[in-house]
């Protein structure tokens, strides 16, 4: 199909799935619980970062990080002591355990009392068009206090060719203005024509099969060529098409 019958295409898609009914199967119910703007962003953070692997189990993993934090997360990331850390080391999610767990929360607290806000992070290092050297120095910047070296695996860097699939997602859900009520958009500094697109395998094989990516691997090369070719049909809002991408892939099998 040509570009206009493509985008016509994926314009259905969006409207499809790009509605509050997808957050009833989706990790972004996670954040959606909470109203402080500090709490949906904490949680969300949570929530992409273990978003790898059954959904189902992404999804109550991510409801037990609430609970474990007291369903406050703002407020437990700000005020807790070394007692209310020591509750968290129980908590699994295939590689990600209960001392990644911890060091996220201290990170979290480190950022919110040095940068004032995890968006302030993000706004200060992007570009016109991209974030994906912002997300490198959050990551720098996420790990600039003493750490676990293991830790840092579970926050991805583009600069080094990750897709940086989870970061880009959470980037979305908190930059992205939706009419539809999915995605947040409370951070309104950043524009959402500099996000990136979700790169997974089920985006990347709907993107192959409609012929806008070439690449095999899902890194960074190929996350910059599909950006390229999803602005082409939207430069305000690129990243709605991860709605149509997902969802063929994902709900369609296409």
């Amino acid at each position: 199909m040509n570009l206009i019958e493509l985008k016509e295409f994926l314009d259905s898609k969006v409207f499809q799935y790009n509605n509050p009914k997808f957050i009833e199967t989706d990790p972004i119910q996670i954040p959606h619980a909470f109203s402080l703007k500090e709490d949906i962003e904490i949680a969300a953070f949570l929530t992409a970062t273990i978003a790898w692997g059954n959904r189902k189990m992404i999804i109550k993993n991510a409801q037990r990080m609430m609970e474990l934090l007291d369903n406050a997360p703002h407020d437990f990331v700000m005020n807790h002591n070394k007692t209310d850390l020591e509750k968290l080391s129980s908590f699994v999610h295939r590689t990600f355990n209960g001392d990644d767990f911890i060091q996220f929360i201290t990170s979290l607290n480190h950022i919110y009392k040095q940068y004032n806000s995890l968006e302030f992070v993000f706004l200060k290092h992007a570009e016109k068009d991209s974030l994906q050297k912002a997300i490198s120095k959050f990551k720098e910047i996420f790990f600039e206090i003493e750490h676990l070296p293991r830790t840092e695996k579970h926050v991805s860097n583009p600069l080094k060719n990750s897709a940086a699939k989870r970061i880009n997602m959470f980037l979305r859900w908190m930059v992205r203005q939706d009419q539809a009520g999915v995605d947040f958009g409370i951070w309104k500094s950043i524009s959402p024509s500099q996000l990136s697109c979700p790169l997974d395998v089920h985006s990347g094989n709907v993107a192959r099969k409609l012929g806008i990516l070439t690449r095999k691997q899902n890194d960074a090369k190929a996350l910059l060529e599909l950006d390229t070719a999803l602005r082409k049909l939207d430069k305000q809002d690129p990243v709605k098409y991860d709605f149509a991408l997902f969802g063929l892939g994902v709900f369609e099998g296409f």
